[in-house]
Order: C-alpha cells, then sequence, then structure tokens
C-alpha cells in the first residue's frame, strides 16, 4: 500500500472542501471494505484519505410513514439490517444487508458505500432501483436529490461532481408495499452475487430489479407492464419470468455464463413472484 495523507473533518463543508482542494487525488473512506482492499492491491492510489466517519448528521437512520426510510451514510449494514422499522417495513432490504459480506464486513460495511462503488452486482442495488429510491447528495452548491436510476452510470461509475458526497438514501413508504430479494451465488456465504434480484409489489403494480445483468443495476420495465394490473396466475407468472429474463442483458465472467444468469433471472422472479402472491 502507497502511502497518503488522512484527514478526518468533523462537517460535510470540511469534506467537500478537502475533496475539492485535492481533486482526483482524494478519496472518500467510510467503512473501508472496498477502499482498504483495492488500496492493498494497488487498485486504487490515493494521496489523500477523507473519513467521513467523523460527521455526525451521516448516522441518521428513520423511518416515517409519510416520508419513508432514510439511511445515512455512515449507517452500518448490520445495524440497519436488524433495526425493527427496516425489518417491519422493507424486510427485503434487511435481507439483502444480511448476504453482504461476513459478519465483520457488515459491522464495518454502509449501504452508502456499498452503491457508491456502483458495482452491478451490489446487493443492496436492486432494493433501491425497484422501490425509487432517492439519493441524498451534499456539494459544494448545496444540497441536491438524485434518483437512484440516474445515479448510476456505468461500472463503477456514479453522477458525483468533485466535492460531491452522498449524506444518505431515501425509500418511499408505501403501506402496501411487499417486497422480495434473491440472492444466487457460488457459495452460500460471503462470496459477490452471480445474480440478485428484488420484486416488490405495490397493489396491483410489479416492481422488478435485477443486478449483475447490465453494467449497472437495472430495472425490468417491459416485464413489469406485463404484470401491472393483472392477476398473478401461474400463466402470468412464467411469462412475466420470461419477459424480465430477456430484458437481462448479462456478460459471460468467471462466476457464470450469460446464459446461467438470464436462467437464473427467470428463475428467482418466478419464485419471487409466487411468493407474493401467496
Amino acid at each position: 500500500m502507497k502511502s497518503f495523507e488522512y484527514f478526518k473533518p468533523e462537517s460535510l463543508k470540511e469534506a467537500s472542501e478537502l475533496l475539492i482542494k485535492y481533486g482526483e487525488n482524494a478519496h472518500i473512506l467510510n467503512g473501508g471494505t472496498d477502499l482498504v482492499v483495492r488500496m492493498r492491491e494497488n487498485l486504487t492510489t490515493p494521496e489523500v484519505v477523507v473519513d467521513i466517519k467523523g460527521i455526525k448528521e451521516l448516522y441518521d437512520l428513520n423511518y416515517d410513514e409519510k416520508e419513508g426510510l432514510f439511511v445515512g451514510a455512515c449507517v452500518k449494514l448490520s445495524d440497519m439490517a436488524h433495526n425493527k422499522a427496516v425489518v417491519e417495513n422493507y424486510s427485503f432490504l434487511a435481507d439483502s444487508a444480511e448476504t453482504v459480506g461476513s459478519g465483520q464486513v457488515r459491522n464495518l460495511a454502509t449501504m452508502a458505500g456499498n452503491n457508491c462503488n456502483a458495482s452491478p452486482l451490489a446487493d443492496t442495488s436492486t432494493p433501491l432501483v425497484a422501490t425509487d429510491a432517492v439519493v441524498h447528495i451534499y456539494g459544494p452548491n448545496g444540497e441536491r436529490k438524485v434518483s437512484i436510476h440516474e445515479f448510476f452510470k456505468g461500472v463503477r461509475k456514479t453522477c458525483l461532481a468533485h466535492g460531491e458526497i452522498v449524506t444518505g438514501i431515501q425509500i418511499p413508504a408505501n403501506k402496501d408495499l411487499k417486497g422480495v430479494f434473491i440472492k444466487n451465488s457460488r457459495r452460500k456465504e460471503v462470496d459477490l452475487s452471480t445474480v440478485c434480484t428484488t420484486v416488490v409489489k405495490i397493489g396491483d403494480e410489479i416492481k422488478i430489479a435485477m443486478g449483475a445483468v447490465a453494467p449497472t443495476p437495472i430495472r425490468a420495465w417491459e416485464a413489469e407492464k406485463l404484470a401491472k394490473g393483472k392477476e398473478l396466475t401461474d400463466e402470468l407468472i412464467s411469462q412475466v419470468a420470461d419477459m424480465a429474463a430477456s430484458e437481462a442483458k448479462p456478460i459471460d465472467d468467471v462466476r457464470a455464463s450469460k446464459e446461467y444468469r438470464k436462467e437464473m433471472v427467470r428463475v428467482m422472479v418466478r419464485r419471487s413472484l409466487e411468493q407474493l402472491r401467496g
């Protein structure tokens, strides 16, 4: 690991100013479960590390029946996964958090960090994409909010500009919301997703998000249109699952072939819809 300067600001303004001052040579440190590994392997070599864990307001974890769930950037995955409001209202999000790495990793990692890495197979991304989550961002021009659909720009690329910091992620509230998260991986524990899906049912609407089947997590928009307003019969479920698989655009890699990934999308979406129908 190459040497670097370390700063631990106590405010968003100070952190943003440091990022602007050092530009591309600076990197944010939050949980560090990805950054530290990449630094050890010299895949990422920042000259400056800005540790945001000293900013108190980034630890907010709040639920409101009207506004929904807000998870601050420094809230650990282990805390989020066992939070009563999360478990009762967004069980599929809690399930996704529980699949990230080991217990030790979840005691450090955060949902904001998991998504700022912009990996197409990030476990907590599909619950956010399926629920149309909103990312809260602080920067030199103040605060702004961005749809999760606009946040991801490609593999390890987000919409964040220089000096901007994700302060938290908000998931809308809906009393009729039910969802299922499923992860397929080579090992049951401590492994990256080969494919992951979140299927959400809100009234007569179905929302389907898929991970590790495109450069970013994506929605199966056509499959959703097919399901909208219809009874989830066995025949319809099969048609929707087939449509979702056709919308997946995976690649072959060391974890799986593209054909396997498409078939897993089909199986996972079908199982999720069967569970939501019940």
